[in-house]
């Protein structure tokens, strides 16, 4: 397998985003235990086998689990494969480059649930302690409302490692939605992640992706 890992929701500066591992030649692994295998080995919050790179059909784990959709390894596979639309099991996801940013196009009934909890200032969401296992938490608040401007961590509420989700597209798709608004959300140590309600429930997320040079492994 040939591994490539970015950087999915960087910071202004280039730094933070959340960590994705892609394995662009995952046909070679077809077996879904063997995949689970390896996403637990890799321990990021999630990685994605590329099934069919030029019609961007791809297939997402977590350490524990596979989802039918998630919003950073999306964002992270567009940008890398450079294609306009990824097939996942939820639907197809629409993708476009803008300058330094990567867009998807997907809908909040697509994402995994989350409790969405509001705090009344950003210093309570710096000071939250991580919860222990259960519920999966998206602790935010406004740092600007009028500009939407949002500061928001995410505790997945799992017990395989990944205490805390560094930028977490799938919950900020869920958080546009209910509010109804475009949003500039910053996340964990300081990710960005930006949103765009459109049409027909459509949510557009996007952010900066940084990648190193694919490798081998075993």
């Amino acid at each position: 397998m040939t591994l490539d890992v970015l950087r999915v929701f960087c910071g202004p500066d280039g730094r933070h985003g959340n960590e994705l591992g892609v394995v662009r030649d995952g046909a070679r692994t077809p077996a879904r235990e063997d995949r689970q295998a390896f996403a637990a080995k890799l321990g990021f919050s999630e990685t994605v086998f590329v099934d069919d790179p030029e019609r961007g059909v791809i297939d997402i784990y977590t350490p524990t689990l596979r989802l039918p959709f998630a919003g950073h390894p999306c964002v992270g596979t567009a940008w890398l494969l450079d294609v306009p639309e990824l097939v996942t099991p939820a639907g197809v996801v629409q993708a476009r480059q803008d300058g330094e940013f990567s867009w998807i196009t997907a809908y909040a009934r697509w994402a995994p649930p989350r409790t969405l909890r509001r705090y009344g200032t950003a210093a309570e969401v710096d000071a939250l302690a991580v919860p222990p296992p259960g519920e999966w938490i998206y602790a935010w608040a406004w740092e600007d409302e009028a500009a939407g401007r949002v500061r928001a961590r995410a505790f997945p509420g799992r017990d395989d490692g990944i205490t805390e989700d560094e930028a977490t597209g799938a919950a900020a798709l869920l958080l546009t939605h209910e509010l109804g608004r475009a949003l500039n959300i910053t996340q964990g140590r300081g990710s960005q992640l930006l949103t765009a309600p459109g049409p027909d429930g459509e949510i557009e997320v996007g952010g900066r992706v940084r990648g190193w040079h694919p490798s081998p492994t075993d």
